[in-house]
């Protein structure tokens, strides 16, 4: 069984995702119904909902909705992954606010599409430190060229469990390989980083990609991090770019077809189990 460290739904009725408009092919509800009927069937157990960068008035609703979605019976639903803005004064309320809230495991500040210095202020890694001690998680969601930042962030706060999404979002459309693997062997070397293996089939050709395309990515990111240190997630509905929900959980049971059963636990549940105390 698997549990989904990285779901994202969106009810466009209930709060505002400014975004949406640039990405027509995800411009739509995507509810939690139509996750949970798809997830079943693929063998996913539990999911951890991460934040869907909603307009800044609407994170503390975003995080309401998902925990009445929780409180459903037999929900999938074990927590969620909140937004948040480093870069603002106000941070440290802010914190103190969720950490009040179990329901709530760690923290995302979407960086790839912000720009690259927005982590290098003086306030923003203040607040990164601040993060030391809480027991939160921090998602880090950078694009190849910004893991030198990634770095720098996981390496102020030492004792922070610094998880890398996307397996560092790497070009594989355009078959870019080597430049992204050094940055991954790098920020692998910091032992408070872990690596999501989740979804990439968005970042791969949808009309033509197979498994020896993705291949090579994975073995890369295994080979850097091992078993350890790797959990795993849909991304759905952004995995949708380049297949299903299910086409995704195939494809996963696939390229790690050789593990042991050992391996294979730690990564689909294992690793997410001791991370977060599921």
């Amino acid at each position: 069984m698997l549990t989904d460290c990285h779901l994202h739904l969106i009810d466009r009725s209930k709060l505002s995702y400014p975004w949406l408009e640039t990405v027509g092919a995800l411009n739509h509800d995507h509810l939690y119904e139509t996750y949970a009927r798809e997830a079943r069937r693929a063998g996913i157990s539990r999911c951890l909902h991460m934040e869907v960068d909603v307009a800044p008035h609407d994170i503390g609703r975003e995080t309401a909705m998902i925990e009445a979605l929780a409180r459903r019976p037999e929900s999938l639903i074990a927590g969620a992954i909140s937004a948040c803005r480093p870069e603002e004064a106000d941070f440290p309320a802010f914190l103190d606010h969720i950490r009040a809230n179990p329901f709530v495991r760690g923290l995302r500040r979407v960086l790839h599409v912000m720009p690259d210095d927005l982590s290098e202020t003086p306030l923003f890694r203040d607040n990164i430190r601040l993060l030391s001690g809480t027991g939160l998680t921090f998602d880090l969601c950078t694009l190849p060229h910004q893991i030198t930042r990634a770095i720098a962030l996981a390496d102020l706060a030492p004792d922070v469990t610094f998880i890398l999404d996307h397996c560092g979002v790497p070009a594989i459309a355009s078959g870019a390989h080597d430049s992204w693997a050094r940055g991954i062997a790098d920020i692998a070397r910091r032992p408070n980083v872990i690596v999501k293996i989740s979804g990439i089939i968005a970042y791969a050709d949808a009309g033509s990609w197979d498994l020896e395309v993705l291949r090579p990515y994975v073995e890369t990111v295994t080979g850097a991090f091992g078993f350890d240190r790797m959990i795993w997630g849909s991304d759905w509905p952004v995995c949708t770019l380049g297949g299903s929900l299910s086409t995704w959980v195939a494809a996963t049971h696939a390229l790690f077809g050789g593990a042991s059963n050992e391996e294979r636990r730690k990564l689909f549940s294992g690793n997410a189990s001791r991370l977060w105390g599921l």
